[in-house]
């Protein structure tokens, strides 16, 4: 009886092992028979290079307020009134006196100023042939009234060139105010010359060479019209007489 038991145990386990070799055999069989799984294909180079450009920030768009429609927008078109010329509403304001304008006060008169010659030009007059008496006459004189006769001829002729609208004939240095002769200087406050018969204030000072006896230095100023009202009280005389007509 033990051999006996002892050969069934020695067939059990012959038989186990048997059954683990087929149960290998058959899933070595099974793991053969499955389909193989293929690498996958590599992707096709095209040789194409791509960059990522960033695009630029949008700028930051402040939001807008949000308008609220008033009444007269909330109506309809139908109930809007068409627009007309307005009138203003007068409703009597009080009257407004007007403010008196601002006296203008005239301008400040320029001060009045000699002009200093810087040519003489009564040497040059009675050297002309024309001029022949008043030389003559010049001689007959003395030496103040010398002096003076020929600062007036002087005076003619600083008048004649400064003003060419002006013709100059005759002076008088005494008209307005007496003269004053000093030795080679002569200064006349009052004179008057006449041109197209009317008279102009003028003041001049001139001052002779010593030994020559011509004109050195002269500064002169023209004044305005003398009114003919005064003419006869002061010698003035619009002509020479019947000469001159």
């Amino acid at each position: 009886m033990e051999l006996a038991a002892g050969t069934r145990d020695g067939g059990i386990g012959q038989g186990a092992a048997a059954s683990f070799a087929l149960h290998a055999a058959a899933i070595l069989l099974l793991l053969l028979l499955l389909p193989r799984a293929e690498p996958p294909l590599p992707v096709p180079d095209d040789g194409l290079t791509v960059e990522i450009v960033p695009q630029a920030a949008e700028p930051l768009k402040m939001p807008q307020p949000v308008k609220t429609p008033s009444r007269e927008q909330g109506k309809p078109e139908a109930a809007r009134p068409e627009a007309g010329p307005t009138t203003p509403v007068m409703n009597n304001p009080p009257a407004v006196p007007m403010p008196s304008p601002a006296p203008i006060a005239p301008p400040a008169p320029k001060p009045a100023e000699f002009v200093t010659a810087s040519q003489f030009f009564s040497d040059r007059v009675l050297a002309d042939l024309r001029s022949r008496g008043a030389r003559e006459a010049l001689r007959q004189l003395s030496g103040a009234e010398r002096n003076l006769q020929l600062c007036d001829l002087e005076a003619l002729e600083q008048v004649r060139r400064a003003q060419p609208d002006m013709q100059p004939d005759m002076l008088a240095p005494y008209a307005m105010a007496a003269e004053k002769v000093s030795g080679n200087s002569v200064e006349v406050k009052g004179g008057a010359f006449r041109s197209k018969r009317k008279w102009y204030n003028i003041r001049f000072r001139c001052a002779l060479d010593v030994g020559s006896g011509k004109v050195a230095s002269f500064a002169f100023l023209i004044g305005d019209a003398i009114p003919q009202a005064v003419w006869q009280e002061h010698d003035l005389v619009a002509d020479d007489g019947p000469a001159d007509q």
